[in-house]
């Protein structure tokens, strides 16, 4: 039986990124020769684009040069296409760090004054995302529009390892694209988080699907967009959402779903959250697999959905 490769966490971030980036451009338009055999662009061409030294160039995959200067970083990103996410991470990995200190890890929590807000918040779905992609705190109408909202889950782990997420989402892949590529995000330049390592090596083992999606190395921090969800109650559910960093809470993201007056959507949001309202109170939770136990926010200590 064939086994699934290792997962291998390499510290040269820099030069991994900028191998995957170019493998993913279309050299259309460059002189074609007969030795091109892999995807995407060359060395030799990254460097021709973006007027560099292709030996300069070769020294920032190999890792031994990581720090190029803000205007060369701009060269690179218009060379190898890159969006403003995936331009601003660029710029985050080649930033020098500073020598620190790693601490134990802290759980994560949200505030009760936010957590309290969430629940008083009824016509539209919330829910407050933390960085590794886990549900800090989530009302009750979230959770009826996708069960992958209930507190305690990861969006990740429930996207690539839960099967219903196929049928919550009406397009899952890019559902499941814009979780990792929000993981990546939130990783940013300490890829050896021991959090994000664990989850990362995880995922790699038990998803192909995954492993594919995270080698991309694609970047992307949503601020607004469209999910369309599929409710057993109400069938498709197309809502708007608009995201918010929760100030003071580094890393911590709010998302409201929301629907347009007068639509279809908003009929169907409207009969959720009168559900929602008449459903009680969760009680205590119950230990599971999803995510180590940890707070909710809401003073009692919680565990995967």
């Amino acid at each position: 039986m064939r086994r699934p490769p290792i997962l291998v966490i390499v510290d040269n971030v820099l030069g991994e990124f900028l191998r995957a980036r170019r493998r993913l451009v279309d050299p259309v338009g460059l002189p074609d020769h007969p030795t091109r055999r892999a995807p995407g662009l060359r060395r030799e061409e990254v460097a021709l684009l973006a007027g560099v030294s292709t030996h300069y160039y070769a020294r920032l995959e190999q890792g031994r040069d990581r720090h190029p200067s803000p205007q060369v970083l701009d060269a690179l990103a218009r060379a190898l296409e890159l969006d403003a996410d995936a331009t601003g991470h660029l710029h985050r990995l080649a930033a020098p760090e500073a020598p620190r200190r790693r601490r134990a890890p802290r759980p994560e929590q949200v505030s009760p004054e936010l957590a309290a807000l969430l629940d008083r918040w009824t016509a539209e779905a919330a829910v407050v995302i933390g960085r590794y992609r886990d549900v800090l705190a989530s009302n009750a109408l979230a959770a009826l529009v996708n069960p992958g909202f209930a507190v305690g889950r990861n969006l990740v782990r429930h996207a690539f390892l839960d099967p219903s997420s196929r049928e919550v989402y009406v397009h899952w892949r890019e559902a499941a694209e814009g979780a990792v590529a929000g993981l990546r995000a939130a990783a940013g330049a300490d890829p050896d988080d021991p959090r994000l390592t664990a989850l990362v090596g995880e995922l790699s083992v038990k998803s192909e699907e995954f492993r594919r999606m995270w080698a991309r190395h694609d970047v992307r921090d949503k601020t607004g967009g469209t999910k369309t969800f599929r409710s057993p109650l109400v069938g498709e559910l197309a809502l708007r959402f608009e995201a918010f960093a929760v100030v003071g809470a580094q890393g911590q993201t709010m998302y409201v779903f929301h629907a347009a007056p007068g639509t279809r959507a908003a009929e169907s949001l409207a009969l959720l959250a009168g559900l929602a309202g008449r459903t009680p109170a969760p009680g205590p939770r119950t230990p599971a697999t999803d995510v180590a136990p940890r707070s909710t926010g809401r003073g009692q200590p919680d565990a995967a959905g």
